[in-house]
């Protein structure tokens, strides 16, 4: 681990210097790539040096201890130093360890959110509002812009189902641990008797998909050329110049005849073919989400929870690492990060484990 922090270090005294030569500075793509790498070893950096800093210091601590001069209040007071020291640098290790965790490639990206009623009829469209608001309120307090996108509403408050797009920085590795099957138990407004109803909603929070770049290799397309036909004249049905472009990978054809240049329709053919290959991938990505959110919400039945609202007893539950709050007002208006906090260690530790 220490060679790989030794290395890190190496490279981000480096990078400080590349960022400050003028011929960089001019390149602004170049200088901002070096920029956002320093960005991203900075927090392992620090906390390396604090970890380098409090090994000295201990040492430092120990040699007064091996000093047969000291007295003996001085050597207590050496010996509560050394034990905070030896805490802190342990901290500081285990601290190390999950900076250097491989990140999710996609912790860094905006966000659409989805959030749907499941069983429960009314109340569980008043509840899916009640989310659609919780997470609304979690994005303003982290400096988030949340702007719903599409919403089906049933008119006195409720939402059957919302779309919304989070953009903020981290957005996507704070809320994927949101995903699944979100439980309420409480007394509706309408439930005269007093009688505690349970209903769910589900949420599903997927990492939003950026451009895809199309980078085609001619190897790896046909190219046939034939005689055009139909309108254009004696010339255009005389020579071969119509083109036909097969992308072997995909089996994606187009073919052009629009010109009397062969070269011409080869241009147009090849930016139709390009064309088509994006939207088949833009479909495939669409079909992958679709699975993916399927996977991620479950059939929204009640007995399906990642987490459960109970009103009565004030109380947030996080089925999958055992956590109860007792701030169930708090969090709905947003005030999530204690839950966060410890999915994401919890998740932390298991990588750990693997490691």
């Amino acid at each position: 681990m220490f060679q790989k922090l030794d290395f890190i270090l190496q490279k981000y005294d480096e990078l400080s210097v590349t960022v400050s030569d003028p011929d960089v500075i001019a390149d602004q793509a170049r200088w901002q790539k070096h920029i956002k790498e320093m960005s991203d070893l900075e927090p392992i950096v620090l906390k390396y040096k604090e970890y380098k800093k409090t090994k000295e210091e201990k040492e430092q601590a120990l040699e007064m201890l091996a000093d047969s001069s000291l007295d003996e209040e001085m050597r207590e007071m050496a010996k509560e130093e050394l034990s905070e020291l030896e805490d802190r640098l342990e901290d500081c290790e285990n601290e190390l360890k999950i900076l250097l965790l491989p990140k999710d490639p996609n912790d860094e990206k905006n966000v659409i959110l989805e959030v749907r009623a499941g069983t429960g009829g009314e109340e569980a469209a008043l509840f899916g509002a009640d989310l659609l608001r919780m997470y609304s309120r979690y994005a303003e307090r982290r400096g988030w812009k949340l702007s719903v996108t599409d919403i089906n509403d049933t008119g006195i408050g409720g939402v059957k189902e919302a779309v919304a797009r989070i953009v903020g920085k981290g957005a996507y590795s704070r809320l994927k641990f949101e995903s699944g099957a979100h439980r309420v138990q409480r007394v509706p407004e309408t439930e005269s008797s007093g009688r505690i109803h349970t209903s769910a909603a589900t949420v599903a929070v997927m990492p939003e998909v950026e451009d895809v770049e199309i980078d085609l290799k001619w190897e790896d397309i046909r190219v046939d050329t034939f005689r055009a036909s139909g309108h254009g004249g004696q010339y255009i049905n005389m020579t071969d110049s119509a083109v036909r472009l097969t992308h072997i990978p995909t089996g994606v054809v187009v073919q052009c005849q629009d010109e009397k240049s062969q070269l011409k329709n080869k241009e147009k053919a090849f930016i139709e073919l390009k064309s088509r290959i994006y939207a088949a991938m833009l479909q495939q990505q669409h079909d992958e989400q679709a699975a993916e959110r399927k996977s991620l919400v479950g059939s929204g039945d009640r007995s399906e929870r990642i987490r459960t609202y109970n009103f009565p007893q004030g109380r947030v539950t996080d089925h999958r690492i055992g956590l109860t709050i007792y701030k169930l007002d708090a969090f709905l208006d947003g005030d999530m990060d204690e839950i966060i906090d410890a999915l994401i260690t919890s998740e932390q530790a298991e990588r750990m484990k693997g490691e």
